[in-house]
């Protein structure tokens, strides 16, 4: 009997991106199942019966407090020794923008030492006093072990949405040993690969210009920008007017995680 790498997209209290990231994993050959973070809370659903977790984009709680601070304190609380398990398990996990906040403010990202729970950065007011809606370029690092961005060597061009996008840690060595350790997946950029400080090519203020982080060991992985906004050529703002392959940007990086994942069960 052949097994399917089967992804949990959570969802729930203003997380709204969960169709298009579950479609995401669909067309990379998985199956993905869209569950109401409620049910995690409450038992009646359980991280071990996955190798995936997407936390997806949204407006969580409102972004009362600030963005994703309620649902990860939520999360950290209610399943947090589950999201230790499934990480020690060497599973994956992916946030985008609401999502990577969420795990940052619960300390999984950037998990040095394989420490999961210390919170040693945090996603704040973009540096414009603006919500951001616009498509960016990013440049990967190639010494990267990002799973997710496996391959990945040209410009990647998505769309950001966000209003606290502004990457910040608490002291120059955490930013350090992050570049260090190749955790710096992903660099806000100019359209041919240079990193890029200036607004609105770095469209949040990040220090660094980062646009996505992983863990040490690649498979935790967290971004503002939306892979799964762009999955096809016409999702692309210029598809009408630009010759472009039938795949977006986006694909790869779900393409990347499932392949892993089927190479693991």
């Amino acid at each position: 009997m052949i097994r399917m790498v089967k992804a949990i997209v959570v969802t729930g209290y203003g997380i709204n991106c969960e169709m298009e990231t579950a479609h995401a994993f669909k067309l990379a050959g998985a199956e993905a199942e869209i569950v109401h973070l409620g049910k995690l809370f409450y038992g009646e659903k359980s991280l071990e019966d996955y190798q995936i977790l997407a936390i997806p984009g949204g407006f969580s709680f409102g972004d009362d407090i600030g963005s994703a601070k309620v649902l990860a304190n939520k999360m950290k609380h209610k399943i947090g020794e589950q999201i230790q398990k499934f990480v020690r398990e060497e599973k994956l996990v992916i946030g985008v923008c609401n999502g990577f906040q969420a795990l940052v403010k619960m300390g999984v990202l950037p998990g040095f030492d394989k420490v999961y729970t210390h919170q040693l950065a945090t996603l704040t007011l973009n540096a414009s006093g603006r919500f951001e809606d616009r498509w960016v370029y990013l440049k990967p690092n190639p010494k990267s072990h990002c799973v997710w961005t496996k391959g990945l060597e040209k410009t990647v061009y998505l769309p950001v949405r966000h209003g606290e996008g502004k990457f910040l840690v608490n002291s120059e060595g955490i930013l350090n040993r992050l570049h260090m350790n190749n955790q710096v997946v992903l660099q806000y950029s100019t359209p041919g690969g240079s990193v890029s400080e200036k607004y609105p090519l770095n469209p949040n203020g990040s220090v660094d210009s980062i646009a996505g982080l992983c863990d040490e060991s690649g498979r935790v992985f967290g971004l503002m920008p939306h892979p799964e906004a762009f999955l096809y050529r016409t999702n692309h703002p210029r598809w009408t007017r630009e010759d472009l392959p039938e795949a977006g940007d986006g694909r790869l990086f779900f393409e990347n995680a499932v392949k892993h994942a089927e190479e693991h069960l």
